[in-house]
Formats: C-alpha cells, structure tokens, sequence
C-alpha cells in the first residue's frame, strides 16, 4: 500500500507516494500526550555511515553549513549542535540568513558546503518517517486558498497518517488553541494575513512532531495571540519536543533557552538570554548614585570592577562580572573614597540595545574551506 506524504520544496506543499507506512500516531488531543523528559525524544540511526554524524541526544548538528547565491554568500559556515528539549531563537536583521538556514535545515535548499543533520538525517535525504517526526511553518504561505480552515488542518493531518476520528479531535483542538475555530468554515482566501499565520502554525501542530521548526510564526498577529502561541511553545518543551523559532522581534528572546544571532551570514553570538546581555555589555552593570558628587575614575582599578563610567556629578555606571555580588564592593569602594552611596541597582539593557551591539560587532569573512571548529552546544 502507498501512504501518501507531504513534502515542503521551494516553499511550496507537494504530495507525493512513499512505500514507508506512516509513524504511529501520537496522543489524541494537544494536551494529552504523556509527558516527556527533555532528552527522551529517539534520534534514528539514519544515515549510519556519514562521518560526523550526530549521536542519539542532537537534534540538530550542522558543520560548516554555507550556502552561496552566486557571489554572495547568504551563509557562511555555521556550526552548532541542538539538543532536544530545548527552544532555539533564531535571530537577525533581515536578509541575514535566517530564513536560508532554516531552508537547509528543511531540506529545500541544498548547502553550497558543509553538512547538517536533523533528527539523525541529512535533510536532502530524509525518509518518510523522519518528516513525519517535523513540523515546519515556513515563511511564505503554502496551504490551499480554496480550502476552508478546518479542510486545511484535517488535509495536512490526513498526510501525516492520522486516521478519522483521531484527526477530527486534533484538528479541533489546535484550531482552538489558535483561536480558528469559530472560522473553521472559512476559506483560507479570506483569512487576514494574521489568521493566516494561525493556521500554518495549526497545521504544523496537528501532528504532534518532536521537532518544531517555525520561520517567524507571531509576525502580524496580535500580542494576545503571540503570548499564546510562546505558551504553547514553552508546554510543547516541558514535554521534550524541540523547537527552533525564528523571529523578527528581538524582545522575544526572553522566551527561549538559547538564542543564536546571525549577522551578515555569520553566527555571531549563540548564548542564554543572560548570556547575551553580559556578552555586549562586557559583563553586567550596576548604576550607583552618590549623595554628593565623587569621581568614580578612583575606582577603575578596584578589584572585582571590569570598568567605570560617570554618568552625571553624583552618579555613575559600573561593570562587574556578577552584579549581586559586587553591589557591597562598590558601595564599601565609594566610602573608601570618600564618598556615600544614596542607591544602587542593576541595569539591564532592552534587547534591542543588546542585539544592535552584537551586530555591529565585525565578523570574519567565511573561509571557503568548510570550517572544522567543534559546533557550539546547545544544551537542554
């Protein structure tokens, strides 16, 4: 018996035939599948002889993964691993490479150099029950416009081999959490382009995948629906899926584990949100105001005070490495000095101030050699 599949290709949904039966369905509805461990997610053993290959706890390795468009380099030799349980924020300012990565990752875009695995596969050669394993909202609007929201939903769960009543429950259940529902009679070219958005983020769901990849899913929706679907994203984690989320709103990397920033092709930075701010900052930073005035260059060789800077007669910012911790340091340096502190407390930086620092960081131009540097590790 053939079992039909759907393949993502060039941004367009195509079925095609696989000898492959489908995967054994998941749990029923979106909140009663058994909860996972992160880390309990099987990686298949696909693709056994290539050197390099991941082991059984990545998700997602790419070795030097480069890709040209004649003599523009979209991406330049990106190494990292992903492991599973974990949520990835992809993040960048446009044409940087984010979306021309994830495409690889996909499979719908080979590399120009290097090598990626996803799931234990290369993405070029994925077997059918590896991409029943994905859910994958692209950018770029690939459902049916003649299609009404429930036919959608239902149709993309029909390829990936749930069966009648099972799939009536899941495509009820994520039109509701995406607030589809009461529309599920409405052909998908008179959705709005927000409702749009919902509905390709429904369709990627409606399976229940162990990897989630979503190429800006809260572009033009709502701030009510954008929490929404972070809440889902972070349920979806405690459970042990994994998720690599790009997004065009740098405030949203206070929702992931690990935020990886692409700059002109290059990741630049691959840290925590914390770590991120320590990284463009140098360190982190408490802002003291004095009683009266006082130089603070007289501590800028204090022990434990990266750097000083004065910000007013009777105040001043300084960078340490661990903010609660150098707080009483500072306070005892200014009285050392002579002077009395009226207030202290940590600075943070907006995340727009922090990514605007990594970007303009200069960063090497891509070898043409495949670059064999360990990947950087993306922890659970």
């Amino acid at each position: 018996m053939e079992w039909l599949q759907l393949r993502f290709a060039e941004g367009q949904a195509d079925v095609v035939a696989s000898d492959a039966p489908a995967q054994t369905p998941p749990p029923d509805s979106v909140d009663d599948a058994p909860a996972r461990a992160p880390g309990d997610a099987a990686v298949p053993a696909g693709n056994a002889g290539d050197a390099g290959a991941p082991t059984a706890d990545a998700v997602v390795r790419t070795v030097g993964l480069t890709r040209r468009f004649d003599d523009v380099v979209a991406v330049g030799g990106i190494d990292l691993v992903v492991r599973p349980g974990t949520v990835l924020g992809v993040v960048g300012p446009s044409g940087s490479g984010k979306t021309t990565t994830i495409r690889m990752l996909m499979g719908s875009l080979a590399p120009s150099a290097g090598e990626a695995w996803v799931l234990g596969e290369r993405p070029q050669a994925f077997t059918a029950p590896t991409r029943e394993r994905i859910g994958y909202m692209p950018q770029s609007f690939i459902l049916y416009p003649e299609l009404t929201v429930r036919e959608n939903a239902d149709f993309v769960a029909s390829l990936y081999g749930l069966f009648l009543f099972r799939r009536r429950r899941r495509v009820r259940a994520v039109l509701e959490l995406l607030g589809l529902w009461d529309m599920r009679d409405r052909r998908a070219a008179k959705l709005s382009g927000g409702e749009r958005r919902r509905l390709e983020l429904a369709c990627a769901l409606v399976h229940e995948p162990v990897l989630l990849v979503l190429d800006e899913p809260t572009a033009g929706v709502d701030p009510i629906l954008r929490r929404t679907i972070w809440d889902e994203i972070h349920r979806l984690r405690d459970r042990g899926v994994t998720s690599i989320v790009t997004t065009q709103y740098v405030t949203e990397a206070e929702e992931v584990d690990q935020v990886a920033v692409i700059a002109r092709g290059q990741l630049v930075a691959l840290d925590s949100p914390g770590g991120l701010r320590r990284r463009a900052l140098g360190g982190e930073v408490i802002e003291v105001a004095t009683a009266a005035t006082f130089d603070a260059a007289a501590l800028a060789d204090h022990p434990g005070i990266r750097n000083v800077r004065q910000t007013g007669l009777r105040s001043f910012q300084a960078v340490v490495d661990d903010a609660g911790s150098a707080a009483p340091v500072v306070v005892e340096a200014v009285a050392a000095g002579g002077g009395e502190v009226a207030s202290v407390r940590e600075l943070k930086p907006t995340f727009e101030e922090i990514f605007a620092a990594l970007v303009e960081e200069p960063v090497e131009a891509p070898s043409d050699e495949v670059q064999q540097s360990p990947p950087q590790v993306i922890a659970a």
